[in-house]
């Protein structure tokens, strides 16, 4: 069996939020355990990373990394006035379209 990882660049990222945003929340919720959704988030943020480091070099990554960060962190006062999922919903589909427009969207 060959586990080799596809190149970087041709890694669509945008998903690659959604899941590690809608998925980290879900796996704490679920479990209980919120630093395992954090792994999550982290392992998504981080593979997603790579791809925007290879496709638009460091400043657009670490803009990209930045804006995914702080979707996580205004997750949690969001959600104290508009509920959790929409509050989840709303940072990932701003941070899904970023990372759209800003790395896969061919240019």
């Amino acid at each position: 069996m060959d586990l080799e990882m596809r190149d970087a660049r041709d890694v669509e990222t945008a998903p690659i939020v959604a899941l590690g945003l809608v998925g980290g929340y879900l796996v704490a919720r679920e479990t209980g355990i919120r630093p395992l959704g954090g792994v999550l988030l982290g392992a998504a943020g981080l593979f997603a990373g790579r791809s925007w480091l290879a496709k638009r070099g460091p400043a657009t990554a670490a803009g990209l990394g930045a804006g995914y960060l702080a979707a996580f962190g205004l997750s949690h006062p969001l959600a104290k006035k508009i509920g959790a999922w929409p509050s989840v919903a709303a940072v990932t589909g701003a941070s899904a379209l970023a990372a759209y427009l800003l790395a896969d969207k061919p240019h």
